[in-house]
């Protein structure tokens, strides 16, 4: 679960984070009083869920309380990356000398938290990782001991901090640990941290990702949820209990397991498509989560094609087939679908299909290569 950057700054300001003054506002109206109370001039940032804030005019400094007002007009409504601004984030402007990127991140390489740094803060870490990765310092977390104090003195020095600053890095780093550690959080990002003029130290940005599966232990975080700010398929996967992703492609998937559904992900475009989607239907698999699954797939209008992919262990096949034909037959579908069903009971449940009128196989490799053949069939994507 992603959170907007003003509930990330208050989050982690609990933790002794240092972030300059700021509120967030929802009208002009608000801004021109926040700036007002600040009194000092201002940046007004959008608050969207997407990076490139700043590049699609999203993020603009205001000398006073009337100009926050009118550029608080000019953001809010805006669309960025698709996702409209309904609030904006009134913050004082600090005078900077240099800009650090400070972030923590789950490493699934090292199945460790990781502290990364780097002097090239204030643009996207992605980028400066595929350019100048030389420039990127990381730091494996015993997640027994936590960060200690001399891994974080360490990048400090690597940093070219001065001793005094230093001794803040390595406060503001501790406490973005804890952060991280008491948020249970997936990724905890500060970018830029700052040098200010005066030498020392201040967080500007904030980015935190709540793992949803620790949800159930944090309910006041699980309240902080912006469905507006979230991709609607995805959104609707969600509330249906289903694992969601969406994609740029144009096959959809329907896969029983995440491993399988990778897999299907990449023979699909071994063949020469794109996948549509990452979705785990989980176990069952029964006609009424299938149903679910079915119609989310098919709202996409960029689904040309279906593939089911699907193992049947305590899962029984001829359920999961009827299932998919029940499915089927409530949604109308037009677009081709192709069944790969294999495990106990397949025999009957691809009879069921074939009566049906579906394409059922039970080689992964078949089931690719007929959904790509459909796909670029006579009147398909070519």
């Amino acid at each position: 679960m992603n959170l907007h950057e003003y509930q990330a700054r208050e989050l982690l300001g609990q933790f002794g984070l240092p972030y300059p003054a700021g509120q967030v506002a929802t009208t002009p109206a608000e801004a021109r009083r926040i700036a007002a109370e600040i009194g000092k001039p201002v940046v007004v940032k959008a608050q969207v869920l997407t990076g490139g804030r700043g590049k699609a005019g999203g993020v603009k400094l205001a000398k006073d309380a009337d100009e926050a007002e009118q550029r608080a007009t000019q953001i809010l409504g805006m669309l960025i990356r698709g996702y409209v601004v309904r609030r904006v984030l009134i913050t004082e402007v600090i005078d900077i000398a240099r800009e650090l990127y400070l972030g923590i991140v789950i490493d699934r390489q090292s199945q460790r938290p990781v502290l990364m740094a780097s002097a090239a803060g204030g643009i996207d870490i992605e980028e400066v990782a595929r350019q100048t990765p030389e420039k990127i310092m990381t730091v494996a977390i015993d997640p027994l001991l936590g960060l200690l104090e001399f891994q974080a003195r360490q990048v400090g020095f690597k940093l070219e901090l001065t001793p005094a600053q230093v001794r803040q890095f390595s406060t503001i780093a501790l406490s973005l640990y804890k952060s991280f550690a008491g948020l249970d959080a997936s990724l905890c990002e500060i970018n830029p941290l700052v040098v200010r003029s005066d030498g020392n130290l201040q967080a500007l940005d904030a980015k935190l990702s709540i793992d949803d599966n620790s949800l159930y232990r944090h309910p006041e975080l699980a309240a902080l949820r912006d469905p507006e700010a979230e991709d609607p398929f995805e959104r609707e996967a969600r509330e249906d209990g289903l694992s969601y992703v969406k994609l740029d492609g144009e096959v959809g998937c329907i896969v029983n397991g995440a491993g399988l559904a990778m897999a299907t992900m990449d023979v699909i475009k071994l063949f020469g498509a794109s996948p549509a989607n990452f979705l785990d239907v989980g176990g069952g698999a029964r006609a009424e989560r299938v149903t679910l699954a079915l119609r989310l797939i098919l709202s996409d209008p960029k689904v040309k094609a279906v593939l089911f992919n699907i193992f049947g262990g305590i899962t029984r096949c001829d359920e999961v087939a009827h299932g998919i034909v029940a499915a089927r037959s409530q949604l109308e579908a037009d677009v081709p679908i192709v069944v790969r069903l294999v495990g106990t009971n397949q025999e009957e449940g691809h009879r069921i299909l074939r009566d049906a009128g579906l394409t059922a196989v039970t080689s992964m490799t078949e089931a690719a290569q007929s959904v790509v053949a459909a796909l670029k069939g006579p009147g398909g994507v070519r």
